[in-house]
Parts: structure tokens; sequence; C-alpha cells
């Protein structure tokens, strides 16, 4: 009989354990299935437990992780290994052969801490005589369905092995996309922006959907971080802010800069894009956007909530469920997502786009 992989494992930013668990507890009881979030503070990644014998792949289905706020990976994994520091490649072996999985690829990968860092040039060093191993054993072959064995090391002797599938995991190894600072952009804020596109909008329709000439606005612009990818798309932004923006932005004399309220601020007529990346209470900001979005005077949106609070997926939560709640009333079709992105720290990002 075959090792059921009985946990979920999810990685997340060191700091976030908590929120991460009471939203997989949440969303799995809504989906009907019961578990036992594992999680220590700084970590940087989550068990979610199934009780004895119950495999996680069918919750891994119904939870995907383009659905999951808080988490960068999710996978479907094994129990946890500890190992002997003078065998750690046979138990990892074994436990594969044991489980019966086959896969593709190979990443090895640690938590998002410092502590997790000083772990990777073990895994470098075990990397290619494991994969020797796999193979011998045949665990590690071509075509596998894309499948993909993930070794998460959070200690020296400790490991933790899990499997991901296309379609329902991150392509970034640890789920973090990394992207290069653009010298010309006024503040590292706009790295929020660009890695928000990438999340949410699919590299083959950036032409169509982030297109040169088209109208956008962003609130609380200054000094330009979020306005320079809009400029660099070529398209024409209102910025909204009594702050100064950058003056190289300016000369492109493609920002028409509005020294207003964003609260209060209303477009000349229907915009392509808005973005957002005011520092205010969640709800204050949600109902900003709830008023945009009814009314249709964007075509899409980007903005941040900010999340100083201790408990941070309720907030959420509630703030989604009510610009929801808000555009179904109104009988206004979008697609809603939210994702925590690696650029982001205190905040998540919410991505709207209307359907015409």
């Amino acid at each position: 009989m075959s090792l059921i992989p009985s946990e979920l494992l999810c990685y997340c930013r060191p700091g976030f354990e908590r929120d991460l668990a009471e939203e997989l507890a949440d969303k799995a009881e809504e989906a009907g299935w019961s578990g036992t979030p594992l999680h220590a503070a700084g970590d940087g990644f989550v068990r979610f437990a199934l009780p004895e014998g119950e495999s996680a792949n069918a919750l891994h289905r119904a939870l995907p992780l383009h659905g999951l706020v808080f988490a960068r990976q999710s996978l479907v994994a094994l129990p946890a290994l500890t190992l002997d520091r003078e065998d750690r490649l046979g138990p990892i072996v074994e436990q594969v052969v044991a489980s019966g999985w086959s896969f593709e690829s190979l990443w090895q990968e640690t938590p998002d801490t410092n502590d997790g860092k000083a772990l990777s040039g073990l895994a470098k060093a075990l990397a290619r005589p494991l994969e020797s191993l796999l193979k011998k054993r045949g665990a590690l072959r071509r075509k596998a369905g894309g499948r993909r064995l993930h070794l998460l090391w959070s200690a020296g002797d400790v490991v933790q092995l899990g499997m991901s599938f296309p379609g329902n995991r991150s392509e970034q190894p640890g789920g973090i996309r990394r992207l290069r600072f653009p010298k010309a952009a006024p503040s590292r804020s706009t790295l929020k922006l660009e890695e928000a596109w990438h999340e949410f909008v699919p590299r083959s329709e950036w032409d169509t959907r982030l297109a040169e000439g088209m109208q956008a606005a962003d609130l609380g612009a200054a000094p330009g971080g979020w306005t320079w990818q809009l400029v660099h798309r070529g398209m024409h932004v209102y910025a909204i802010d009594n702050g100064p923006m950058d003056r190289a932005l300016m000369a492109t004399g493609q920002v028409e800069h509005l020294r207003e309220d964003g609260f209060v601020w209303e477009p000349p007529y229907r915009l392509d894009w808005l973005v957002c990346d005011i520092v205010d209470k969640p709800a204050r900001v949600q109902a900003m956007m709830e008023r945009w979005l009814v009314r249709r005077w964007c075509r899409e949106a980007v903005f941040n909530l900010k999340l100083p609070m201790k408990r941070r997926w309720p907030e959420v939560e509630v703030c989604l469920g009510r610009l929801e709640a808000a555009l179904a009333a109104a009988g206004v079709a979008a697609d809603i997502a939210c994702r925590h992105l690696y650029h982001d720290r205190e905040e998540v990002t919410v991505h709207v786009r209307l359907r015409d």
C-alpha cells in the first residue's frame, strides 16, 4: 500500500503563518474538509494536516493556488522527515518510493528566512546525488505529467517532500517572483505593480490589456513608482496626489498631475486602468474602489489593502466580500483576485477586471 500524502504544504512570507493558517482552515471548511493547521511564527510555511488515511490531493484541487491570498506555493505533502546527518539521502529516496510518486523535475527549496537561506549550500550539494538515486529507482523520469517534487529544508536534518502539478502551482522557486528594479523608476514601490501584472494578466495578453495609448489613473501617485509602470507601457496617466511627482516622469508628457484628494476625484471619462497604493484603512480604500467599479469608471483596477492589524485574514475576507456583494447588487460582472505578493509587505494586492 502506497504512502498517502495527507497534508497541504504552503509557503508564505515569514510572519504571515497565522493568516495563511486561518485562510486555509476557513476555505477547507467551506469546501467540506476538516484538518489541522500546523505552523510556527516566522517559519515561512504552513502545514495543513488531514485526518490519518485521507489524501490531500482532492483538497489541493479544491483550493487552487490562484484562489489563496497568503500562499506563495501549494503542494500535496508527505510527513516531514527527520534525518540522520550521516545518511540524508536514503530516507528521502525510500519515502518517494513508498509514495509511488513519479515526477519530471526536482526542486530543493528553503523557507524565505535567514536560517533557511543558510541551508541553500546543503541543498545544492545534495542535488546531483539525489537526482541520480531517484532516476535509478524510476521516480525521476521523462513524461510524468509535468509533476514536480519539492524538498523543503527547514533544518539541516529536517525536510518535507511535496508534489506540485501544472496549472495549480507557482512556477517560481519558493513561489517568489524576483524582479529587477528599473533604475529610472522613482521608488521601489514600482515593483509591486509590475509583479501584480505578472500575477493577474497573462503575459500573452499584455499587448492588448496593457497597451500603448491607454488611459489610466494613479490615486496617491507621488512620487510616481506606479505611474512609471503605466508610462513605461505607453499609457497616458492622471496622477492624483497633493505631493510632488518625479520630474523625469512629468517630462514625458504622458502624465497630468492633479493635486487633488484621490478619495473624491472623479475621472472625466471611462479609463482603461485604475491603480492605487494609498496608505489608509482597508475598508476606506475598498469603499473607494467599490464606487469606481460600480460606476464602471475603469475597465481594470489594481489596488493595495494595507494590513497593520493583528488578524489580517478576517479583514481581507470582509473587504473582498463587501466588494463582491456590491458589484453583484449593481449587476456588474467582474473577476476579482487577491494575492499577497512577494514585493508586498503589510498589505495585499487586489485585481478586478470588469466583464463588459
